[in-house]
């Protein structure tokens, strides 16, 4: 291995034991314990499986991850020794990733709004890669880091946005004057960036991005800029059900590539995900604390039964609604858990922690009846659920458990090039993946991939 991960950094899950599994023995002893804290259980593995598809659907791209979406240490650590790239938008996630080992030259100051002590941080630390679409951003790089290399993100989405005055990206009209002022103020350009984000687009926007971008290019090219990188964002499905329309999206953009980019023509392709590898990773399970119930014939009433507060929960609502493992029986210390059998359900709302503006997670869910100390599972929970700060109020952080199964850490091993050392270990790593996580491919002729360097 590279040395950004080792087998501390997880526990390690034998073939046949599920994340699932693994999930019901933690509810047992946090229960034997009388330990109610939240936590996150991350499937590592999983995102081995994402990055492999990724690599195969989008062979001409080169992930960089964007930190912001899921910045716990054993994401980073394992996207680092898989030789993904890394996306920051401030001088901490800068400083994160720096921190167990990556390379400047494998990070994207991503943001499109930075304060100058940041622009600052990343010039002392070797960070050039930046991107701007305005002339204040422009003229802050130029003043404080002169050796950056730029990309003029373009707003190649035509979609109106959620919020108008929070719009980034320039407009194909204004390109041309931003390009001559960079070349005015002897900033460098190296390309064009777009990013569509996560608002369920279809395929074919993609592809009217990367004709916009291609327009771009050209604009730069007759400034005398030698344009040779394209950052196609973000915007990538992260769930299993959403694998059809990721590989849909993958197939458009490859055809895209091979009209407006073509193989040979002298670009890099990067991109993105966030979403994409995380979401489906973890499993955050939280238990009831509290519990109010509202009567329906209450003035004012919509006749919801309130299941209550979970303590530690995030704030944010689950794709679906939740299975719960309430208390079958209780022996002593001992309580057995298992999947809710069919009970009356109830419309209940769900509250995270007290005194906090985020605490409303959801309403209108059908739930059972529960019960305080019962436990709530909810999947699909890996982007944008990690807190970068300390909670409101001095509560921790909902602890991270990491695990991967022992088929996965020797596909990471074939994947850099480094077959086991017997033939049983090579033949078993040959078959299909399933602990927890099944592939459709097998690894047996992965390729090794490590982003070159883009400056």
């Amino acid at each position: 291995m590279n040395g950004y991960l080792d087998e501390s950094n997880f526990m390690m899950v034998e073939e046949g034991f599920t994340t699932r599994d693994l999930l019901e023995n933690l509810l047992v002893e946090l229960c034997q314990a009388s330990d109610q804290q939240a936590f996150f259980l991350a499937d590592l593995g999983d995102i081995v499986k994402k990055h492999l598809r990724f690599l195969k659907a989008l062979p001409r791209v080169k992930p960089y991850f964007p930190v912001k979406c899921n910045g716990s240490e054993g994401v980073i650590r394992l996207l680092a020794e898989l030789g993904a790239g890394f996306a920051c938008t401030n001088k901490g996630e800068i400083a994160r990733v720096q921190s167990i080992g990556v390379p400047a030259d494998r990070i994207f100051y991503s943001s499109p709004c930075k304060q100058v002590a940041h622009i600052r941080y990343a010039a002392g630390r070797g960070v050039q890669l930046m991107t701007f679409d305005n002339e204040v951003e422009l003229s802050k790089v130029a003043r404080s880091h002169p050796h950056a290399r730029m990309l003029l993100g373009i707003a190649a989405d035509s979609s109106p946005p959620a919020h108008p005055s929070m719009a980034f990206g320039a407009t194909l009209n204004s390109c041309r004057r931003l390009l001559e002022t960079a070349k005015e103020q002897g900033v460098e350009v190296v390309g064009i960036s777009f990013h569509l984000g996560s608002r369920g687009l279809e395929p074919q926007t993609f592809a009217q991005s990367v004709a916009a971008a291609q327009l771009a290019f050209e604009m730069g090219t007759e400034l005398g800029y030698r344009m040779r990188l394209l950052d196609i964002g973000g915007g990538f499905p992260g769930t299993e059900e959403t694998r059809a329309w990721f590989e849909e999206i993958a197939a458009v953009i490859n055809s895209a590539l091979d009209l407006y980019f073509p193989d040979g023509c002298g670009v890099e392709i990067v991109a993105r995900p966030g979403r994409y590898y995380v979401t489906s990773a973890f499993t955050f399970a939280a238990s009831v604390t509290a519990m109010e119930e509202v009567p329906a014939e209450q003035p004012g009433s919509d006749g919801r039964w309130d299941s209550g507060t979970m303590g530690q929960a995030r704030g944010r609502a689950p794709p679906k609604p939740p299975p719960c493992f309430p208390p079958e029986e209780e022996s002593g210390s001992k309580r057995s858990l298992i999947p809710c059998p069919d009970h009356p359900l109830h419309s209940s709302g769900l509250r995270g922690p007290p005194a906090h503006g985020g605490d409303r997670i959801a309403d209108g869910l059908e739930l059972p009846e529960l019960h305080v100390g019962d436990w709530l599972i909810f999947q699909d929970m890996g982007a944008y659920t990690i807190a970068a700060s300390s909670l409101p109020g001095g509560r921790p952080q909902p602890r991270v458990t990491y695990a991967m199964s022992r088929l996965a850490w020797k596909a990471i091993q074939l994947f850099q090039g480094k077959p086991p050392p017997t033939e049983d270990d090579r033949e078993s790593s040959c078959a299909r993946l399933s602990c927890g996580w099944e592939m459709a491919e097998t690894l047996c002729v992965t390729p090794v991939f490590a982003p070159a360097g883009i400056i």
